[in-house]
């Protein structure tokens, strides 16, 4: 039996933006913060955010549709995944990606401008002021806490010494196979104004000692030093593949033989049709970079075969946003 269609699953997209633009004003003005672990009247949540009473009764009511709000009689608290997610106060807090996310609308809006120019429309977000360098920074942490415990069961680092991240940010992956493998050493790389970011998220871990951060520019600065294993994680969809090229030769150049480079992506199926979120993030590097993309396991696989590594292969890895690994023996 044929179904007519109508127009209801375009209609939903469509709108969808409204319901992320609660979650974004919700964590902008810090609201599941000021509910905490209570149950706030609009007064008190309104008083405590310094909003207009009437509106803030409107938003809070929204987010009770959405399930991230309970209403109780005339109170409002957090549902139990906006406690855990949403409450800067909780160690598994999401803020800062949901508001890089935010940052980035203003761009989307103009993908149209970006599509006809083939010219992205906004700067790279860690390269803009401190608030948005935070959130960026911060935002990948958010991310890579998630990813990572599924990296570190897959990826085996045993017998390896010396770890360079390569544009690593605040250091999340190499933090988590240092503490995985005991006798591993990592130097995370990144430009100096991660450094604060980067060496406050080695010292909550306790891991100072054996995670070091080096500042300096992968483009044009001298890698630091020579290593067995190089990770090289969401770094070339930023880039076109010519600049990839080149910082996957640069990265083998400072493996020792018999070492290791790993390249953590959001990889396109080989027809760049799907999976649906990596193709959705090409658009997002067309957005905001100089020939970025998101990649196919095909063309990471070719990029380091030209650059002499052997045995290339994906590993299976079960991960949100199709996030996958590819890695080459020098």
């Amino acid at each position: 039996m044929t179904t007519t269609p109508t127009p209801g699953r375009l209609l939903a997209i469509s709108g969808s933006y409204w319901q992320t633009c609660v979650l974004h004003t919700g964590v902008k003005l810090d609201l599941f913060t000021a509910i905490g672990r209570e149950a706030c009247t609009v007064q008190t949540v309104s008083e405590a955010i310094q909003t207009e009473e009437r509106a803030t009764a409107m938003l809070l009511n929204a987010l009770v549709a959405m399930g991230l709000l309970v209403k109780e009689d005339t109170r409002y608290r957090n549902s139990e995944e906006s406690a855990l997610f949403l409450d800067a106060a909780s160690s598994a807090y999401q803020g800062h990606i949901i508001m890089h996310h935010h940052q980035l609308m203003a761009s989307w809006s103009r993908l149209d401008e970006a599509v006809r120019s083939g010219r992205p429309v906004r700067g790279r977000a860690s390269f803009e002021d401190e608030t948005v360098r935070k959130h960026f920074l911060m935002g990948m942490f958010n991310i890579a806490m998630g990813l990572a415990p599924h990296v570190v069961r897959v990826l085996d680092l045993s017998g390896r010494r010396r770890l360079l991240d390569l544009g690593g940010g605040p250091g999340t992956y190499a933090i988590h196979f240092c503490q995985a493998h005991p006798d591993l050493h990592a130097v995370v790389f990144d430009l100096p104004g991660t450094r604060p970011f980067a060496e406050q998220t080695m010292a909550r871990f306790g891991l100072a000692e054996r995670v070091e951060f080096a500042a300096g520019d992968y483009h044009k600065d001298p890698l630091p030093g020579r290593f067995d294993t190089v990770w090289l994680s969401h770094i070339l969809h930023a880039e076109n593949p010519e600049t990839c090229r080149r910082l996957i030769l640069k990265a083998v150049q400072a493996l020792e033989t018999g070492g290791i480079l790993i390249v953590h992506d959001f990889l396109l199926n080989d027809t760049m049709d799907g999976p649906l979120f990596p193709a959705l993030f090409a658009l997002n590097m067309l957005l905001g970079t100089d020939g970025g993309q998101a990649y196919a396991q095909e063309q990471v696989e070719t990029m380091l075969r030209e650059a002499g590594l052997k045995n290339v292969e994906r590993l299976p890895l079960d991960a949100p946003n199709d996030s996958g690994l590819v890695v080459g023996t020098k």
